[in-house]
């Protein structure tokens, strides 16, 4: 399988050169040369399968050309140590609960498989170079890939983050490993660390002195296995019988085009719904037609405050830049933060269920854009007590801190200071 550049200036590479590399030299994004269809008889038997075992199957048709069998069923299989239940909110809406990894958010799933991918290819033909591993976080991408790589040997992690602007449980997710996990925290928002981030992936000096590639969804290796999981919930809903509408709350939109590219591998979901927080420029593109990127601004939802979302890129090169396309398979939301709050202690109070912030913009969407005959699956992507002081404060009651979410919290904060030039940047990693 081939990977070509979403700006289609640069020849195609290997699934090896575009993890490492994670950026095309165009600052395109990688993308399957083709993306196949799934047989009829695998969705058959869908719902008789294991969340695993639809995972090997999955993961057969974007890999199976480039990774052994039995080391791709491995690598699957390790990181799914968990499973992602569908379970119901109330009458045809339902949450796909993709909090029960070892962070507790939907991210565990991509970070935990690209770190065992990379690993396989270190292993197999390294050079002895050490891999060194950035990714900007806007919350949960941070805490995941920092702990799908811990201790792997041959890479090494530098995380930038927004000085607070994340919670302070995310932050202690990623900032008190050590280890070969370094935290930066960025004097800035999201979009100035993902700038930083790509900016260093495309600077000569740096390439031809270190080992770079990306963590984040723009990395084929993090995004390609989020498709994973919308198999597994349609397979736990597939008995009903009814069309099936998914509902992603999103904010760099790398979880949605996951389910975009399962969509086309033949996944029978009716429509997808792209939940945003105040932060509307996709919902804005699909009511105009024009994508009109911007600067950030801060939210309840803060995973999703990306304000030039890396992969719209994706998005427009599967339906060719077709909006009508687009907007016929996708239709959009954007919810301030009173109404997120509003959902959030309305659906406590009538069902018992705690959302987080993520998770109520999609059940948001759901609530206001379901239609008879149809059953809603809207993704939860974190566990509310990531968001604790938020989420209690908003419906009156305390949220009980998982175990092993606590234990981050005992942890020393360790993390370097940053401006958000290039300059300071690249002269940080260069004395490295």
């Amino acid at each position: 399988m081939k990977y070509y550049s979403t700006n289609r200036s640069v020849p195609e590479v290997s699934l090896r050169e575009a993890v490492v590399r994670g950026l095309a030299a165009d600052r395109g994004l990688f993308m399957p040369e083709r993306i196949d269809r799934l047989p009829d008889d695998f969705f058959n038997v869908i719902d008789k399968l294991s969340f695993q075992d639809i995972a090997v199957r999955v993961a057969q048709a974007f890999f199976g050309e480039d990774v052994e069998p039995k080391s791709l069923e491995a690598i699957v299989r390790d990181t799914l140590s968990f499973d992602t239940p569908a379970v119901e909110i109330e009458k045809d809406i339902y949450s796909l609960e993709l909090f029960h990894g070892p962070t507790l958010a939907f991210k565990d799933v991509g970070a935990r498989f690209m770190a065992r991918l990379l690993q396989y290819f270190i292993n197999k033909d390294s050079d002895g170079r050490t891999v060194n591993v950035l990714v900007a976080t806007s919350g949960d991408t941070g805490s995941a890939v920092a702990n799908g790589f811990l201790g792997v040997a041959g890479i090494h992690v530098y995380v930038l983050y927004p000085g607070g602007k994340v919670s302070p449980i995310q932050e202690c997710q990623f900032t008190t490993l050590g280890r070969n996990i370094t935290a930066i925290e960025v004097d800035g928002n999201f979009d100035d660390c993902q700038r930083l981030v790509k900016s260093a992936f495309l600077d000569e000096e740096l390439n031809a002195r270190m080992l770079l590639t990306s963590a984040n969804s723009i990395n084929v290796a993090r995004f390609l296995p989020q498709a994973f999981y919308y198999f597994s919930g349609y397979a736990q809903l597939k008995a009903m019988g009814r069309d099936i509408v998914i509902c992603v709350p999103s904010g760099n939109f790398g979880n949605i085009t996951a389910g975009l590219i399962a969509h086309r591998m033949g996944l029978p979901i009716k429509r997808f719904i792209a939940a945003n927080n105040a932060n509307d420029i996709f919902y804005n593109y699909l009511l105009s037609g024009e994508y009109r990127p911007k600067a950030s601004i801060p939210t309840l939802a803060n995973a999703m405050d990306v304000g030039d979302p890396s992969n719209f890129a994706r998005v427009l090169d599967l339906y060719e830049g077709k909006h009508d396309v687009i907007s016929s398979l996708i239709s959009g939301a954007s919810f301030s933060d009173s109404r997120i709050a509003e959902a959030m202690n309305e659906c406590f109070a009538k069902t018992g269920y705690v959302l987080d912030p993520h998770g109520a913009c999609g059940y948001l969407a759901l609530k206001e854009q379901l239609k008879e005959g149809e059953t809603g699956l809207f993704l939860e992507t974190a566990h509310p007590a990531k968001f604790r002081d938020t989420v209690s404060g908003i419906i009156g009651t305390e949220v009980d801190i998982p175990v092993r979410l606590g234990e981050f919290m005992k942890g020393e904060k360790k993390a370097v200071a940053m401006t958000a030039r290039f300059s300071d940047f690249k002269s940080y990693l260069l004395d490295r």
